[in-house]
């Protein structure tokens, strides 16, 4: 008792406090800059907030040649419901080879979207946390694998009021909805 009341007096009169071992850093990864990623992201926050696009704009864009509207969600929910005419090419996967294999040229108007953009739209699009959602990292790395033109889809829309059109095999037909 009369150690714990001393060390509590030192501490609080000298700011003493005992030496705990430091925790061990790991050996720094050559492959992995979280600074840089963070810097990237400031960089494109600036960038992507003039980017993103009405409902009509999407649909405006996606009609005109050469514009490509990428899916990065996994392959099992784009099979059963994306946006028609969309290309797919999943988050995980992407490198500067996967997508110079999808996307060849750099300066191709990208269109993207995700979960996020649209509601009750059943298990194929669940939507994600939202500072984790799907557009933020995909706007991030298309941009720092150096693809500049870019448009996202900012509005929230509902799946049975939405005028853009889907394709998949959860695809409501006509008689079912």
């Amino acid at each position: 008792m009369r150690t714990t009341v001393f060390s509590l007096l030192m501490v609080t009169a000298f700011g003493i406090q005992a030496q705990e071992p430091e925790p061990k850093v790991a050996d720094a990864n050559p492959k992995i800059d979280y600074p840089a990623f963070i810097a990237l992201s400031s960089e494109v926050a600036k960038i992507r907030e003039k980017r993103r696009i009405s409902e009509d704009e999407f649909l405006r864009m996606a009609a005109e040649e050469g514009t490509v509207i990428l899916d990065t969600r996994s392959r099992a929910n784009f099979e059963k419901l994306h946006v028609k005419g969309a290309i797919h090419l999943n988050f995980s996967d992407f490198t500067k080879e996967t997508l110079a294999a999808a996307i060849p040229d750099k300066t191709t108007r990208i269109l993207i979207y995700c979960n996020n953009n649209f509601e009750d739209a059943g298990e194929a699009m669940l939507l994600k946390s939202k500072p984790l959602a799907l557009n933020i990292p995909t706007f991030i790395n298309l941009y720092g694998y150096g693809y500049e033109n870019l448009y996202e889809l900012a509005p929230y829309l509902k799946m049975g009021e939405t005028k853009i059109p889907f394709e998949g095999t959860d695809v409501l037909k006509p008689d079912e909805k």
